[in-house]
């Protein structure tokens, strides 16, 4: 069956030193999970580039869309190759930009040549003019434009093959997913806590989700939205598990017994508890939040500190000093965005007090909490988790 070639670069994993093997092998391991839904899919490693080979029958288009989703993936080249001999080259690049004329009416091309094999007897700025009278002889309607081509086309001389492409389309980066361990996500409804997701995995982490409802008081649509959040994120990182706990019980406690204004603060400990305690049972190394400082009471300065007292685990925050535009555009950019915005209430909206405390102190939060039976529940709510496996959305 015949195959199209599409060269696929590592971007980070480049730069590691002797842990190299390792971070390529991974990588290798992700592509070829991502490409499976595909038949007959050939991939590996050659002097430093991956080589695939996908069926012809498969769109270019969506090939590079699911490789170039991968972590660790700089960009994807659909490409085409021939022996290492500059009259073949010359044909077979003759032969790529006659497809493209054909298909696209092109008139002006460059070419950049590069020589990573230096025994090979012609340096790189010949190669690109031979390779270009080539192109000039037999394609008759095009004409060289240093400056703004059509195309710029790569040739890359290696030993074991010439790699004829166009373009560099870019992936997301980072690196290989499990690489950098698991954590546990504190996934909300938001846009926040999604982008937060997606970035710790481009780093290389493994990611779980615990989501806390007040239901009756939220709705099961409001749950349904953060499975379709996470839903759009396993399309990166692979199957998610959610764990989903009820807060309402603390929650009227601590309305009960405890000032209004410290409200959302207790309730944001009792959410930090419950996650490290899951994060122990199920071996997760950190927390990661959505939080962005300053955005709202319970992410001023003051209030995280008072937050991240009541844990011992590390506690990630990778949007800690964007702008809210940016973790937009971002949201935008991975798919979640438009999900996030619909108009589902989460827990935090409930029994959220008319003027919360901005910058509370410890002392006066540890009082308050003296009224409360905080680690029986706190057991309670671990307790009464439940797990829902999120499948990639299709």
């Amino acid at each position: 069956m015949e195959k199209n070639l599409y060269i696929v670069r590592c971007g980070e994993v480049a730069l590691k030193g002797m842990n190299r093997p390792y971070f390529e092998r991974v990588l290798l391991e992700r592509v070829r999970s991502a490409l499976s839904v595909f038949n007959d899919v050939e991939s590996r490693w050659i002097g430093g580039l991956m080589l695939v080979r996908v069926p012809a029958d498969v769109p270019r288009e969506e090939v590079v869309r699911v490789a170039s989703k991968v972590f660790g993936v700089a960009t994807v080249s659909p490409a085409t190759c021939c022996v290492p001999d500059m009259d073949a080259i010359g044909k077979a690049a003759a032969a790529y930009m006659m497809e493209l004329i054909e298909k696209e009416g092109i008139k002006s091309f460059k070419v950049k040549a590069k020589r990573v094999d230096k025994t090979f007897p012609v340096q790189s700025p010949e190669i690109g003019r031979q390779v270009g009278a080539t192109i000039l002889k037999t394609c008759k309607v095009l004409h060289v434009d240093v400056h703004e081509p059509e195309v710029l086309l790569y040739v890359d001389v290696r030993s074991e093959g010439a790699y004829i492409y166009r373009d560099k389309i870019k992936g997301f980066g980072g690196l290989p997913l499990g690489t950098n361990g698991k954590g546990l996500i504190l996934m909300s409804g938001g846009i926040d806590s999604p982008v937060a997701a997606f970035m710790m995995a481009k780093r290389g982490m493994r990611i779980e989700a615990i989501h806390f409802h007040s239901y009756p008081y939220t709705s099961q649509r409001a749950q349904k939205k953060v499975e379709d959040l996470c839903s759009v994120l396993a399309g990166y990182m692979g199957s998610i598990k959610m764990y989903v706990v009820n807060l309402l019980p603390i929650q009227e406690e601590i309305v009960k017994n405890c000032p209004e204004d410290e409200t959302t603060i207790l309730v944001r400990r009792f959410m930090m508890r419950i996650a490290e305690q899951m994060a122990i049972k199920k071996h997760d190394m950190m927390l990661i939040t959505g939080e962005d400082l300053g955005q709202v009471a319970s992410q001023t300065a003051e209030a995280l500190v008072v937050t991240d007292a009541v844990v011992k685990m590390p506690v990630m925050r990778p949007l800690i000093a964007m702008d809210k535009v940016d973790i937009m555009d971002k949201a935008q950019e991975i798919g979640t965005y438009d999900i996030s915005i619909q108009p589902y209430e989460d827990c935090c909206t409930v029994f959220l007090p008319k003027h919360p405390v901005t910058k509370p102190k410890l002392k006066n939060i540890e009082k308050s909490e003296e009224a409360l039976d905080v680690d029986a529940l706190v057991k309670a709510a671990v307790d009464s988790a439940e797990t829902v496996l999120i499948e990639p959305k299709r």
